[in-house]
C-alpha cells in the first residue's frame, strides 16, 4: 500500500465520526439554541468528533476490523454523550 492509499484509508476511517459529529453538533445547536448560546459550534463539534473517533478506534481494537454495527452504535452514543456533557454538564469557560 502506498502513501496515498494509506491516506485515503485513514480519511475513510475517520469520515463517519466527523460526519456524525458535524450533523449532531448542528442539530444540537439548533434545538437548544438558548441553552447553548455560550457554546461555540466548533467546540461542540470538536468534542463530539473526538468522542466519535475514540469510539471507532475502540471498536476497531475490540472487533479486529472496522465497520461493525456495534461500533457505529457506540459512535452515535459517544457523540451524543459528549455533546450532552459539554453542552449541559461542564461549566462554560
Amino acid at each position: 500500500m502506498g502513501p496515498l492509499d494509506a491516506f485515503w484509508h485513514l480519511v475513510n476511517f475517520a469520515a463517519p465520526a466527523l460526519g456524525v459529529a458535524a450533523l449532531a453538533a448542528v442539530l444540537t445547536k439548533l434545538l437548544w439554541r438558548k441553552a447553548l448560546a455560550a457554546r461555540p459550534l466548533r467546540q461542540l463539534w470538536a468534542v463530539s468528533a473526538a468522542a466519535g473517533l475514540g469510539a471507532l478506534v475502540l471498536g476497531w481494537v475490540l472487533f479486529g476490523r472496522d465497520g461493525r454495527m456495534a461500533t457505529y452504535a457506540l459512535l452515535v452514543f459517544s457523540c451524543a454523550g459528549a455533546l450532552w456533557w459539554r453542552g449541559f454538564v461542564a461549566k462554560p469557560r
